[in-house]
């Protein structure tokens, strides 16, 4: 009985000594997911229980930013994009995918920032502004280079492959599969 009362305790203990800033970012984290899952999955899908389910997933990454989460929440979005497009019939369109890559990107850097701040973290905002300004960098980037690379290619049409979507994700699956095996060979 005195192991439950000193885990109550603690966890009381550690309840009080929140900050905000961190709280912050993983209400960023839940945010960013949340309309990740709405933007992605077809609108015949989200109302009733759907909905519910898919808000609750969005709480675990922001809950545990070091776990599996935020790789599971991404799979969760690719899957429902992929059923919206395929499922569903809706057509690909290049605002649609560059709105859900730029929502998977800042998920998962918002994921990275909650994992490295404590709950009591006392954090400069400046540090936070920082950390966005250069994500929305690098999806500033990113989102001119891919519209600039299709136009050249003149692949920018209506049609999309949905084994490119496929292939992509496995590539980004084996990725990081290899990286976490060369973690752990150390």
């Amino acid at each position: 009985m005195d192991a439950v009362t000193g885990r109550v305790r603690a966890a009381q203990n550690a309840v009080a000594r929140i900050s905000v800033a961190p709280l912050l970012v993983r209400a960023g984290i839940f945010g960013t997911v949340f309309a990740g899952f709405v933007l992605a999955f077809p609108a015949e899908v989200l109302p009733g229980r759907a909905i519910l389910f898919l808000s609750v997933a969005a709480l675990f990454p922001a809950f545990g930013p070091r776990r599996v989460w935020a790789t599971f929440t991404a799979l969760v979005t690719v899957g429902g994009w992929l059923l919206a497009t395929d499922g569903y019939g809706r057509p690909v369109a290049l605002w649609r995918l560059l709105a859900i890559a730029a929502l998977l990107y800042l998920g998962h850097t918002l994921c990275a920032l909650a994992a490295l701040l404590p709950y009591d973290a006392v954090v400069d905002p400046e540090l936070i502004t920082r950390w966005l300004l250069r994500s929305g960098a690098v999806l500033l980037g990113t989102a001119v280079l891919g519209v600039l690379l299709l136009q050249a290619a003149g692949i920018g049409g209506g049609a999309g492959y949905q084994w490119v979507t496929v292939l992509g994700l496995l590539v980004a699956v084996g990725t990081a599969a290899l990286l976490g095996w060369l973690l752990r060979r150390r």
